[in-house]
């Protein structure tokens, strides 16, 4: 009789472990897509900011650049820029 009740308490103790681990790996899953999504938006706005970060380079280089020829061939600034 003691050994129909242990195997029993076996059983249901594995079941149950068995139960606690398919909530565990659906949570984990839940976790790690949320991440992912969480990861995807975050380097959309990184890029943005480095999109923006060349843009404003670019634009302090032609400023630089037009400034430089505006004093080597003394002309205005203005007019270094249009050339």
């Amino acid at each position: 009789m003691r050994k129909i009740i242990f195997a029993a308490a076996v059983a249901g103790a594995a079941l149950s472990l068995t139960a606690c681990s398919e909530k565990t790996e659906e949570a984990a899953e839940t976790t790690v897509d949320a991440a992912a999504e969480d990861t995807a938006e975050n380097v959309d706005v990184a890029a943005e900011a480095v999109d923006e970060a060349v843009a404003d380079a670019a634009n302090g280089a032609d400023e630089a650049a037009a400034e430089v020829e505006a004093e080597v061939q003394n002309e205005p600034e203005a007019e270094a820029q249009a050339d």
